[in-house]
């Protein structure tokens, strides 16, 4: 791989200059890092929160990508040695929003994969103030010691970007999503501060990493489509000219939702004819029910040790 900085530089280069040729991969391994919920009797430790690692093969190119880190390094570490999987093995790291459950602790998963000049994608507005006020004021974006300098010094190379941003052939990221319909209403009463003023925070840094599988279609990796699942597919084939979906992996933040936007977003999901969907984390009970009623065998609950192979193997 190029040095960081170049590399960096060359992947925004792609994306300008032909966004819809993006290339298809031979195959794409999706290992289930961390999550809330673990494999029935399975070692792993659980977590609030997600991390997956990709490993996407076109041609005789391979890349091994993190995606979140969750928000306990140490239990993320424990799970990945149980796997056989070492750190030193990652390629690149995407961040796909700000909150500590997706990043606390990114520093020190920076230094243990070792490598100078590591690729951290993210959005330019992740490092912003992230709070909540209520019940009480709390952070909860990134948190001290995962600052930019930290993970600079810990040998992270930021890649910070609204735009989309391609990873190797047939992998590149969202970039901030297009919210175009209510699908994307945050649901939180998260804030941030502009020009001395406490303001709604939208959570525009929501990212998602968007892989091309040959003779499959697109396979969409979430972190918590804070900009609205449906929004996310759709900005994903309009990217890429790519209208199959393969799949849908990681959380869907409808924890919180009514059930009448539960219901009118698996109705989406189900006439996009999407070929199975793995979800958890902030996707909430009665939106897995609802996901399974309508679903079926096409949905699986997310945890912590599943392994996805496209071609589909059985996790």
């Amino acid at each position: 791989m190029p040095a960081g900085r170049h590399w960096a530089c060359k992947c925004v280069l792609d994306v300008f200059i032909d966004m819809k040729k993006l290339t298809r991969l031979d195959s794409l391994k999706i290992t289930v890092l961390a999550e809330d919920s673990v494999l029935y009797e399975s070692p792993y430790l659980g977590q609030h929160g997600v991390s997956f690692l990709l490993e996407g093969v076109s041609g005789k190119k391979r890349k091994n990508i993190l995606v979140d880190v969750g928000q306990n390094s140490e239990a993320l570490l424990h799970n990945m040695k149980i796997m056989g999987i070492s750190p030193s093995i990652i390629d690149a790291v995407v961040l796909t929003h700000c909150h500590y459950d997706h990043t606390q602790g990114i520093t020190n998963m920076v230094r243990q994969i070792g490598k100078k000049d590591l690729p951290v994608i993210a959005h330019t507005d992740i490092f912003r103030l992230h709070f909540i006020t209520e019940p009480y004021h709390r952070l909860v974006g990134i948190m001290p010691g995962d600052s930019r300098d930290e993970i600079e010094k810990a040998g992270g190379n930021l890649s910070l970007s609204k735009e989309p941003l391609m990873i190797m052939p047939g992998i590149m990221t969202t970039g901030e999503v297009p919210r175009r319909d209510d699908f994307g209403k945050v649901g939180l009463a998260l804030k941030t501060i502009e020009n001395g003023k406490i303001i709604d925070d939208l959570m525009l840094d929501d990212t998602s990493i968007i892989a091309n599988i040959k003779n499959k279609g697109l396979a969409i990796i979430t972190g918590c489509s804070h900009a609205g699942i449906i929004n996310i597919v759709n900005y994903a084939k309009e990217l890429t000219g790519v209208s199959k979906i393969e799949a849908i992996i990681g959380g869907l933040h409808l924890v919180d939702a009514a059930d009448d936007v539960i219901s009118r977003t698996v109705k989406e999901l189900d006439a996009m004819n999407v070929s199975w969907i793995s979800a958890g984390h902030c996707t909430g009970f009665k939106a897995q029910v609802k996901l399974y009623s309508s679903l079926g065998e096409r949905f699986l609950p997310l945890h912590t040790g599943m392994e996805f192979k496209l071609p589909l193997t059985e996790p």
